[in-house]
């Protein structure tokens, strides 16, 4: 057994305004299975490049571990797949490798074929695999999971759990309980190392918000009832002293001995108040740290007098000579939640495309109600650009309910400012989201919404689309958020 000792890990960019992380310190087993998780932009990726060494920092990160990080970087992805692997892992024989594509449901196959010929998918198992055969190599993984289909991601996780000594960014839930055993957590003022799986995590992350908040209203009540009393018994202590020099009612002069100790003793009280204040104050800013704020987000969506919004009949979808889907048949109602599923490559985002309007050669039919107005979030942000004001000009939506909507959203307040092409991908595909929700359409049909985008934020958007009185057809391999949404699932 090994640790991995973080001490007092203080770290920002250059010329950044703020810290990303500031006198952090942690522990952790090199035999732990690790999940780490966090709000976009938290810096998840900066601290696996701080552990690879990739950054200078001030503090102290100590271990004995050679850390390897993923994606691994191929120089030429023509070569074929058994030659790239032998780059990756120069020292494990062919019968290993055959042995782990097996365990990742990857068929032998393609280690014959050119890497770039591989879909997406296959390519991260194969790495993967490739990885995980250099012996005594800490695994940093990134986020490996968001072009992997459903039936991917469950192999990746069941493959996962048979290792040891990793950390691995997700923000698919399902797919981390299915494979770490502990969670690091990037907080708003910490970084934190619980046992148990994300569940676990959730559960006991929620409880401790629900306690701090509840603990915050009580103090706050506390410190305002405590500075009245204070400011009460400190007025009448003042008047008590300053009746020592009158005279009472009858006329007698007053005992000023009696009368000044009355007052010592309403001022002796008005300090306890106040020292009860103050430690109050004091137990109060304990709280609250690392309270995630989830404001409730909401849809603008057109209200349709029509049933069907839409009809497709005997669709099929050729790409050159490759027929990726045909015979397919569907029809969307008024009010669905509809989940596409089905392998990588089987056509989903073709038939999104298609009923956003995009331009593909297809044959069958798709009718949509008169004026049929949808709202499209596509797979992929490429192609996104300019600043958020003239994104919201382009897509016609309100500017200040866009940008509401998106500080809502945990966006970050530099991103403000800042060019789409400037930002993260978790931060692209919450924008593409938000403009969305701000669209008034009939049809919304999102392909892929969250990838990238932080367990919270789909926690808000899921929790957003329960209530929401709106029409769906969606694509997403996430499969809490897919069994949470979907009033109906089409496989293909």
């Amino acid at each position: 057994m090994s640790l991995i000792d973080v001490s007092n890990l203080t770290f920002s960019y250059d010329g950044g305004y703020k810290d990303i992380f500031s006198n952090v310190s942690f522990k952790l087993d090199t035999d732990w299975r690790l999940g780490l998780v966090g709000r976009n932009g938290r810096g998840k990726t900066t601290l696996l490049k701080l552990l690879m060494g990739e950054y200078e920092y001030r503090g102290r990160i100590s271990t004995n571990v050679k850390f390897t990080y993923f994606p691994y970087e191929i120089k030429d992805k023509s070569r074929l797949t058994c030659e790239v692997l032998s780059e990756i892992c120069p020292c494990a024989e062919e019968w290993k490798i055959a042995r782990e594509l097996r365990l990742l449901k990857l068929d032998i196959d393609a280690l014959y074929r050119p890497y770039d010929t591989l879909s997406s998918g296959e390519q991260i198992k194969a790495a993967i695999a490739g990885l995980f055969l250099n012996e005594g190599d800490y695994l940093l993984i990134d986020e490996p999971t968001n072009h992997l289909d459903a039936e991917a991601r469950d192999a990746v996780a069941k493959y996962l759990r048979s290792k040891k000594g990793y950390i691995i960014v997700s923000h698919d839930r399902a797919f981390l309980d299915a494979c770490v055993d502990h969670i690091i957590s990037i907080n708003k003022s910490d970084i934190e190392v619980r046992s148990g799986n994300f569940s676990v995590y959730l559960d006991n992350f929620n409880l401790r918000q629900s306690f701090e908040i509840a603990r915050d209203e009580k103090l706050k009540k506390d410190i305002a009832r405590l500075s009245e009393a204070a400011r009460r018994t400190a007025d009448w202590a003042d008047k008590t002293e300053a009746s020592k020099y009158g005279k009472a009612s009858s006329g007698l002069r007053q005992d000023k001995g009696y009368v000044g100790h009355k007052a010592a003793k309403m001022m002796q009280r008005s300090k306890a108040a106040l020292s009860r204040k103050q430690r109050a104050i004091e137990e109060k800013s304990e709280l609250m740290h690392n309270v995630e704020d989830n404001p409730t987000l909401a849809i603008y969506s057109a209200g349709s007098g029509c049933e069907r919004l839409l009809t497709i009949t005997d669709l099929g979808v050729r790409y050159g000579d490759k027929t990726v889907c045909s015979h397919f048949n569907l029809e969307i109602s008024r009010g669905e939640r509809i989940a596409i599923s089905g392998r990588n490559g089987c056509g989903k985002s073709s038939v999104l495309k298609l009923i956003a309007g995009e331009d593909i050669e297809h044959t069958g039919l798709i009718r949509g109600m008169p004026n049929l107005k949808v709202s499209y979030v596509p797979q992929t942000t490429k192609g996104l650009s300019g600043s958020l004001s003239e994104i919201a000009l382009s897509y016609g939506v309100d500017e200040s309910l866009f940008k509401a909507m998106l500080s809502k959203m945990n966006f970050n307040k530099a991103d403000f400012d800042s060019n789409a092409e400037q930002l993260s991908e978790g931060q692209k595909k919450k924008l593409l989201v938000a403009r969305s929700l701000c669209e008034r359409a009939h049809l919304y049909v999102w392909d892929e919404p969250l990838n990238y985008i932080d367990v919270f934020t789909r926690m808000q958007i899921e929790d957003m689309l329960k209530e929401a009185d709106i029409t769906l057809i969606f694509v997403e391999h996430d499969k809490a958020f897919r069994q949470s949404i979907a009033t109906r699932i089409i496989d293909m």
